[in-house]
Protein backbone atom coordinates (compact mmCIF):
# COMPACT_ATOMS: atom_id res chain seq x y z
CA UNK A 1 0.00 0.00 0.00
CA UNK A 2 1.45 3.49 -1.05
CA UNK A 3 1.44 6.18 1.51
CA UNK A 4 -1.77 8.49 1.50
CA UNK A 5 -0.94 12.56 1.27
CA UNK A 6 -1.43 14.05 4.76
CA UNK A 7 -4.84 15.62 3.43
CA UNK A 8 -6.66 13.10 1.42
CA UNK A 9 -6.17 10.90 4.93
CA UNK A 10 -8.11 13.81 7.07
CA UNK A 11 -10.49 14.26 4.22
CA UNK A 12 -11.06 10.30 4.19
CA UNK A 13 -11.30 10.51 8.10
CA UNK A 14 -13.67 13.34 8.03
CA UNK A 15 -15.68 12.49 5.33
CA UNK A 16 -16.58 9.31 6.78
CA UNK A 17 -17.90 11.04 10.41
CA UNK A 18 -21.29 11.35 10.88
CA UNK A 19 -22.54 13.03 13.77
CA UNK A 20 -24.56 11.13 16.04
CA UNK A 21 -26.97 13.82 16.75
CA UNK A 22 -27.73 12.34 20.56
CA UNK A 23 -29.21 15.19 22.88
CA UNK A 24 -29.67 15.41 26.63
CA UNK A 25 -30.22 18.38 29.13
CA UNK A 26 -27.88 19.25 31.14
CA UNK A 27 -28.01 21.93 33.83
CA UNK A 28 -27.15 25.53 33.04
CA UNK A 29 -23.71 25.75 34.74
CA UNK A 30 -22.29 22.23 32.95
CA UNK A 31 -23.48 23.70 29.55
CA UNK A 32 -20.55 25.83 28.75
CA UNK A 33 -18.94 24.62 25.22
CA UNK A 34 -22.29 22.61 24.89
CA UNK A 35 -24.04 22.66 21.83
CA UNK A 36 -27.47 23.73 21.66
CA UNK A 37 -29.97 20.84 19.76
CA UNK A 38 -32.79 22.97 19.77
CA UNK A 39 -33.65 26.21 19.49
CA UNK A 40 -33.77 28.29 23.04
CA UNK A 41 -36.58 30.59 23.32
CA UNK A 42 -37.55 33.07 25.68
CA UNK A 43 -39.91 32.07 28.52
CA UNK A 44 -40.41 35.73 29.29
CA UNK A 45 -39.64 39.27 28.03
CA UNK A 46 -36.73 41.63 28.78
CA UNK A 47 -37.30 44.10 30.37
CA UNK A 48 -40.90 42.79 31.85
CA UNK A 49 -41.49 46.71 32.42
CA UNK A 50 -40.00 49.74 31.35
CA UNK A 51 -36.74 49.88 33.54
CA UNK A 52 -34.62 53.24 34.57
CA UNK A 53 -30.83 53.35 33.13
CA UNK A 54 -29.65 55.53 35.46
CA UNK A 55 -30.21 56.95 39.03
CA UNK A 56 -32.74 59.89 38.38
CA UNK A 57 -36.24 61.43 39.12
CA UNK A 58 -39.06 59.65 36.85
CA UNK A 59 -41.01 62.33 35.77
CA UNK A 60 -43.68 63.62 32.71
CA UNK A 61 -41.35 65.57 29.88
CA UNK A 62 -43.98 68.35 29.48
CA UNK A 63 -43.71 69.47 33.17
CA UNK A 64 -39.59 69.62 32.67
CA UNK A 65 -38.84 69.77 28.85
CA UNK A 66 -36.72 73.21 29.90
CA UNK A 67 -34.21 73.41 32.64
CA UNK A 68 -35.54 75.50 35.93
CA UNK A 69 -38.84 73.18 36.26
CA UNK A 70 -39.77 72.30 40.02
CA UNK A 71 -41.67 69.29 40.71
CA UNK A 72 -42.51 67.51 43.91
CA UNK A 73 -41.15 64.19 45.16
CA UNK A 74 -43.60 62.07 45.75
CA UNK A 75 -41.92 58.60 46.38
CA UNK A 76 -39.35 56.44 45.27
CA UNK A 77 -39.19 53.67 43.05
CA UNK A 78 -36.44 50.80 43.31
CA UNK A 79 -34.89 47.76 42.18
CA UNK A 80 -37.19 45.19 43.19
CA UNK A 81 -39.44 47.71 44.84
CA UNK A 82 -41.85 49.60 42.50
CA UNK A 83 -43.67 53.05 43.48
CA UNK A 84 -47.14 51.95 42.62
CA UNK A 85 -48.76 55.15 42.40
CA UNK A 86 -49.09 57.39 39.25
CA UNK A 87 -47.05 60.73 38.57
CA UNK A 88 -49.03 63.31 37.94
CA UNK A 89 -48.56 67.11 36.81
CA UNK A 90 -45.45 68.78 38.68
CA UNK A 91 -44.75 65.52 40.36
CA UNK A 92 -41.66 63.19 40.27
CA UNK A 93 -40.46 59.83 41.84
CA UNK A 94 -37.30 59.54 43.25
CA UNK A 95 -35.74 56.45 40.75
CA UNK A 96 -32.68 53.61 40.99
CA UNK A 97 -31.28 51.79 38.07
CA UNK A 98 -33.38 49.35 37.20
CA UNK A 99 -36.65 50.17 38.40
CA UNK A 100 -39.69 50.30 37.05
CA UNK A 101 -40.48 53.69 36.09
CA UNK A 102 -43.82 54.61 37.59
CA UNK A 103 -47.19 55.36 35.86
CA UNK A 104 -47.82 58.59 34.07
CA UNK A 105 -43.79 58.89 33.65
CA UNK A 106 -42.41 58.98 30.53
CA UNK A 107 -38.74 60.02 30.98
CA UNK A 108 -35.76 59.91 33.09
CA UNK A 109 -33.52 62.87 34.94
CA UNK A 110 -30.27 62.48 35.93
CA UNK A 111 -29.54 63.18 39.24
CA UNK A 112 -26.91 65.37 39.06
CA UNK A 113 -29.08 67.23 36.70
CA UNK A 114 -31.41 68.17 39.80
CA UNK A 115 -31.10 70.73 42.63
CA UNK A 116 -32.65 69.63 45.87
CA UNK A 117 -35.13 72.19 47.14
CA UNK A 118 -36.61 72.30 50.57
CA UNK A 119 -40.12 70.38 51.14
CA UNK A 120 -39.64 67.49 49.24
CA UNK A 121 -38.96 70.21 45.49
CA UNK A 122 -36.07 69.19 42.90
CA UNK A 123 -34.95 71.76 40.34
CA UNK A 124 -34.38 70.83 37.05
CA UNK A 125 -31.01 72.37 35.23
CA UNK A 126 -30.35 70.74 32.77
CA UNK A 127 -33.10 70.13 29.00
CA UNK A 128 -34.32 66.55 28.96
CA UNK A 129 -35.14 64.47 25.63
CA UNK A 130 -38.63 62.94 26.23
CA UNK A 131 -37.91 58.99 26.70
CA UNK A 132 -34.33 59.16 28.09
CA UNK A 133 -33.13 56.66 30.19
CA UNK A 134 -35.46 54.48 30.26
CA UNK A 135 -35.11 50.89 28.73
CA UNK A 136 -38.67 49.96 27.34
CA UNK A 137 -40.18 46.85 28.08
CA UNK A 138 -38.89 44.38 25.58
CA UNK A 139 -36.09 45.78 24.70
CA UNK A 140 -33.82 43.03 24.79
CA UNK A 141 -36.00 40.28 23.87
CA UNK A 142 -39.73 39.12 24.24
CA UNK A 143 -41.30 35.88 25.73
CA UNK A 144 -41.71 33.01 22.88
CA UNK A 145 -38.47 34.89 20.56
CA UNK A 146 -35.85 32.61 19.40
CA UNK A 147 -32.47 34.45 20.93
CA UNK A 148 -29.95 31.27 20.78
CA UNK A 149 -30.46 28.96 17.58
CA UNK A 150 -29.91 25.22 17.13
CA UNK A 151 -26.03 24.81 16.66
CA UNK A 152 -25.38 27.36 19.47
CA UNK A 153 -21.84 26.89 20.71
CA UNK A 154 -22.42 28.14 24.42
CA UNK A 155 -19.80 30.25 26.00
CA UNK A 156 -20.24 32.96 28.54
CA UNK A 157 -22.43 35.46 27.07
CA UNK A 158 -24.45 32.80 25.27
CA UNK A 159 -25.14 31.18 29.05
CA UNK A 160 -25.69 34.77 30.70
CA UNK A 161 -28.59 35.14 27.65
CA UNK A 162 -30.16 31.50 28.55
CA UNK A 163 -29.81 32.55 32.20
CA UNK A 164 -31.85 35.72 31.80
CA UNK A 165 -34.57 33.65 29.15
CA UNK A 166 -35.37 31.47 32.86
CA UNK A 167 -33.58 28.63 31.38
CA UNK A 168 -32.13 26.84 33.96
CA UNK A 169 -31.16 23.30 31.59
CA UNK A 170 -30.24 23.22 27.99
CA UNK A 171 -31.08 20.81 25.53
CA UNK A 172 -27.48 20.01 24.26
CA UNK A 173 -25.88 17.49 21.84
CA UNK A 174 -23.71 14.71 23.75
CA UNK A 175 -20.15 14.25 23.91
CA UNK A 176 -18.80 12.06 21.95
CA UNK A 177 -17.13 9.26 23.75
CA UNK A 178 -13.59 8.25 22.96
CA UNK A 179 -12.33 5.46 24.42
CA UNK A 180 -8.31 5.07 24.58
CA UNK A 181 -6.53 1.84 24.40
CA UNK A 182 -2.76 1.73 25.63
CA UNK A 183 -0.83 -1.97 24.20
CA UNK A 184 2.62 -3.31 24.59
CA UNK A 185 3.99 -5.48 27.12
CA UNK A 186 6.77 -2.53 27.38
CA UNK A 187 3.92 -0.15 29.60
CA UNK A 188 3.85 0.62 33.53
CA UNK A 189 1.51 3.29 34.55
CA UNK A 190 2.87 6.65 35.49
CA UNK A 191 4.51 6.03 39.28
CA UNK A 192 5.16 2.56 38.77
CA UNK A 193 8.49 0.98 39.16
CA UNK A 194 9.39 0.28 35.54
CA UNK A 195 11.30 -3.43 34.86
CA UNK A 196 14.76 -3.42 32.79
CA UNK A 197 12.75 -3.63 29.77
CA UNK A 198 9.82 -1.55 30.26
CA UNK A 199 8.70 2.38 30.09
CA UNK A 200 6.08 4.60 31.47
CA UNK A 201 3.24 4.78 29.51
CA UNK A 202 3.16 8.68 28.62
CA UNK A 203 0.35 9.28 25.44
CA UNK A 204 -2.61 8.10 27.14
CA UNK A 205 -2.84 11.18 29.07
CA UNK A 206 -1.87 13.98 26.03
CA UNK A 207 -4.44 11.92 24.20
CA UNK A 208 -7.19 12.01 26.78
CA UNK A 209 -6.44 15.69 27.12
CA UNK A 210 -6.59 16.75 23.63
CA UNK A 211 -9.86 14.43 23.25
CA UNK A 212 -11.38 16.43 26.07
CA UNK A 213 -10.37 19.93 24.88
CA UNK A 214 -11.73 18.92 21.43
CA UNK A 215 -15.44 18.27 23.47
CA UNK A 216 -15.53 14.63 23.86
CA UNK A 217 -16.26 12.58 27.42
CA UNK A 218 -13.17 10.05 27.61
CA UNK A 219 -12.84 6.51 28.66
CA UNK A 220 -9.19 4.76 29.66
CA UNK A 221 -9.35 1.55 28.62
CA UNK A 222 -5.61 1.22 30.68
CA UNK A 223 -2.78 -0.44 29.27
CA UNK A 224 -3.06 -4.19 27.50
CA UNK A 225 -0.26 -6.58 27.19
CA UNK A 226 0.32 -7.84 23.45
CA UNK A 227 -1.99 -10.05 23.54
CA UNK A 228 -4.95 -10.88 21.18
CA UNK A 229 -7.31 -12.14 23.85
CA UNK A 230 -6.61 -9.14 26.11
CA UNK A 231 -6.69 -6.36 23.37
CA UNK A 232 -10.18 -8.38 22.09
CA UNK A 233 -11.53 -7.76 26.17
CA UNK A 234 -10.74 -4.28 25.84
CA UNK A 235 -12.47 -3.78 22.29
CA UNK A 236 -15.54 -5.47 23.64
CA UNK A 237 -15.37 -3.11 26.99
CA UNK A 238 -15.24 -0.19 24.39
CA UNK A 239 -18.04 -1.39 22.46
CA UNK A 240 -20.69 -2.18 25.22
CA UNK A 241 -19.93 1.57 26.76
CA UNK A 242 -21.26 2.31 23.04
CA UNK A 243 -17.51 4.41 21.75
CA UNK A 244 -17.89 6.78 19.22
CA UNK A 245 -14.41 6.45 18.56
CA UNK A 246 -11.44 3.85 19.82
CA UNK A 247 -7.83 4.99 19.67
CA UNK A 248 -5.51 2.66 20.51
CA UNK A 249 -1.96 3.77 21.04
CA UNK A 250 1.03 1.33 19.63
CA UNK A 251 0.67 -1.78 17.75
CA UNK A 252 -1.00 -0.48 14.82
CA UNK A 253 1.79 -1.69 12.22
CA UNK A 254 2.44 -5.45 11.24
CA UNK A 255 5.09 -6.92 12.93
CA UNK A 256 5.30 -9.97 15.04
CA UNK A 257 4.70 -7.90 17.81
CA UNK A 258 1.88 -5.50 16.72
CA UNK A 259 -1.38 -7.18 17.19
CA UNK A 260 -3.99 -4.38 17.26
CA UNK A 261 -4.44 -4.32 13.39
CA UNK A 262 -4.67 -7.60 13.55
CA UNK A 263 -7.02 -8.50 16.44
CA UNK A 264 -9.50 -5.49 14.92
CA UNK A 265 -9.64 -6.77 11.50
CA UNK A 266 -10.64 -9.94 13.22
CA UNK A 267 -13.69 -8.29 15.13
CA UNK A 268 -14.84 -7.23 12.20
CA UNK A 269 -12.69 -3.90 11.46
CA UNK A 270 -12.98 -2.46 8.17
CA UNK A 271 -9.46 -0.93 7.49
CA UNK A 272 -9.32 2.38 5.35
CA UNK A 273 -6.00 2.96 5.29
CA UNK A 274 -2.51 2.93 7.81
CA UNK A 275 0.13 4.61 6.11
CA UNK A 276 0.28 7.96 5.96
CA UNK A 277 3.29 10.10 4.18
CA UNK A 278 4.15 12.13 6.99
CA UNK A 279 6.94 12.33 9.65
CA UNK A 280 6.37 11.63 12.31
CA UNK A 281 3.44 9.80 12.38
CA UNK A 282 3.63 7.27 9.15
CA UNK A 283 2.12 4.13 10.90
CA UNK A 284 -1.42 5.75 11.67
CA UNK A 285 -4.63 3.27 11.31
CA UNK A 286 -8.20 4.54 10.39
CA UNK A 287 -10.92 2.06 9.96
CA UNK A 288 -14.26 1.52 11.28
CA UNK A 289 -15.96 -1.18 13.39
CA UNK A 290 -19.66 -0.74 12.91
CA UNK A 291 -20.53 2.47 14.04
CA UNK A 292 -17.39 3.15 15.87
CA UNK A 293 -14.41 4.90 14.55
CA UNK A 294 -11.05 3.23 14.97
CA UNK A 295 -8.31 5.14 15.06
CA UNK A 296 -4.78 4.33 15.71
CA UNK A 297 -2.12 5.89 16.58
CA UNK A 298 1.66 5.08 16.94
CA UNK A 299 3.76 4.31 20.28
CA UNK A 300 5.78 6.87 19.87
CA UNK A 301 4.73 9.90 22.10
CA UNK A 302 5.18 13.06 19.81
CA UNK A 303 3.88 10.44 16.80
CA UNK A 304 0.91 9.88 18.75
CA UNK A 305 0.35 13.40 19.83
CA UNK A 306 1.11 14.69 16.36
CA UNK A 307 -1.73 12.24 14.86
CA UNK A 308 -3.86 13.16 17.36
CA UNK A 309 -3.58 16.63 16.53
CA UNK A 310 -4.31 16.09 12.52
CA UNK A 311 -6.80 13.46 13.23
CA UNK A 312 -8.19 12.77 16.12
CA UNK A 313 -9.17 16.29 17.45
CA UNK A 314 -10.84 17.55 14.21
CA UNK A 315 -12.69 13.80 14.01
CA UNK A 316 -14.12 14.78 17.64
CA UNK A 317 -14.90 18.22 16.81
CA UNK A 318 -17.10 16.97 13.63
CA UNK A 319 -18.82 14.43 16.02
CA UNK A 320 -19.39 17.04 18.43
CA UNK A 321 -20.81 19.31 15.94
CA UNK A 322 -17.96 21.79 16.91
CA UNK A 323 -16.27 24.37 14.87
CA UNK A 324 -12.92 23.43 13.63
CA UNK A 325 -10.25 24.49 15.85
CA UNK A 326 -7.97 26.78 13.88
CA UNK A 327 -4.16 25.99 14.09
CA UNK A 328 -2.62 26.78 11.01
CA UNK A 329 -0.67 29.87 10.35
CA UNK A 330 2.55 31.32 8.99
CA UNK A 331 5.95 32.28 10.19
CA UNK A 332 9.22 33.28 8.68
CA UNK A 333 12.17 30.96 9.06
CA UNK A 334 14.70 31.79 11.56
CA UNK A 335 17.13 29.73 10.26
CA UNK A 336 17.78 27.78 6.60
CA UNK A 337 15.55 25.02 6.04
CA UNK A 338 17.00 21.89 4.17
CA UNK A 339 14.27 20.39 1.20
CA UNK A 340 12.30 17.76 2.11
CA UNK A 341 11.67 14.30 0.73
CA UNK A 342 8.75 12.33 -0.63
CA UNK A 343 6.81 12.58 3.61
CA UNK A 344 5.39 15.64 5.02
CA UNK A 345 7.77 16.71 7.61
CA UNK A 346 6.28 18.43 11.36
CA UNK A 347 8.96 19.89 12.60
CA UNK A 348 9.01 21.23 16.32
CA UNK A 349 10.28 24.74 16.92
CA UNK A 350 9.96 28.12 19.07
CA UNK A 351 7.86 31.00 18.06
CA UNK A 352 9.92 34.25 19.17
CA UNK A 353 8.51 37.66 17.88
CA UNK A 354 10.85 40.14 16.26
CA UNK A 355 11.27 43.50 16.46
CA UNK A 356 9.21 44.66 13.30
CA UNK A 357 6.36 42.41 14.88
CA UNK A 358 6.97 39.36 12.52
CA UNK A 359 6.91 35.80 14.47
CA UNK A 360 9.66 33.84 13.57
CA UNK A 361 9.98 30.30 13.79
CA UNK A 362 13.36 27.97 15.08
CA UNK A 363 13.42 24.22 14.90
CA UNK A 364 14.91 22.60 17.60
CA UNK A 365 18.00 20.77 16.41
CA UNK A 366 16.32 17.29 17.49
CA UNK A 367 14.05 16.03 16.40
CA UNK A 368 13.25 12.26 17.35
CA UNK A 369 10.08 11.40 17.70
CA UNK A 370 10.62 9.82 21.01
CA UNK A 371 12.07 12.78 22.92
CA UNK A 372 8.86 14.70 24.70
CA UNK A 373 10.88 17.12 26.71
CA UNK A 374 11.25 18.62 22.78
CA UNK A 375 7.57 18.51 22.82
CA UNK A 376 6.63 20.28 25.91
CA UNK A 377 8.97 23.52 24.78
CA UNK A 378 7.22 23.61 21.61
CA UNK A 379 5.24 26.40 20.30
CA UNK A 380 4.34 24.76 16.81
CA UNK A 381 5.03 22.57 14.23
CA UNK A 382 6.67 23.80 11.12
CA UNK A 383 4.77 22.48 8.31
CA UNK A 384 7.34 21.01 5.55
CA UNK A 385 5.30 19.95 2.41
CA UNK A 386 6.55 17.02 0.23
CA UNK A 387 9.69 17.90 -2.33
CA UNK A 388 9.49 21.60 -1.17
CA UNK A 389 12.79 23.10 -1.83
CA UNK A 390 15.23 24.51 0.72
CA UNK A 391 14.12 28.02 2.56
CA UNK A 392 16.27 30.85 3.14
CA UNK A 393 16.13 32.46 6.38
CA UNK A 394 12.97 35.01 6.54
CA UNK A 395 11.00 33.02 3.98
CA UNK A 396 7.67 32.28 4.86
CA UNK A 397 6.66 28.66 6.21
CA UNK A 398 3.20 27.06 7.16
CA UNK A 399 3.16 26.18 11.28
CA UNK A 400 0.91 24.42 13.18
CA UNK A 401 0.06 26.17 16.27
CA UNK A 402 0.33 24.03 19.34
CA UNK A 403 -1.72 26.91 21.43
CA UNK A 404 -3.66 28.04 19.24
CA UNK A 405 -4.17 31.34 20.65
CA UNK A 406 -0.61 31.47 21.05
CA UNK A 407 -0.28 34.60 18.24
CA UNK A 408 -3.56 36.32 19.10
Amino acid sequence: MSLLPVADAQARLLNSATPPHRIESVPLDLAEGRVLAKDLAARLTQPPFDASAMDGYALRFEDAAEPGAELTVIGASAAGHAFEGTVGKGETVRIFTGAPVPAGADTVLLQEDAERLEDSRIRTTYPLRKGQHIRPRGQDFAEGEVVLPAGTVMDFSRLTAAAAMNHSALDVYRRPLVAILATGDELVIPGAEPGPSQIIASNTFGIAALARSAGAHVLDLGIVPDDKAEITAAIGRAQVAKADVIVTLGGASVGDHDLVQATLIEAGMQLDFWRIAMRPGKPLMVGSLGETHILGLPGNPVSSLVCGLLFLEPLIRKLALLPPIKREATALAAIPLKANDQRQDYVRATLTKAADGSWLAEPFSKQDSSMMKVFSRSDCLIIRPPHAPELAVGSICPVLLLRPDLLS
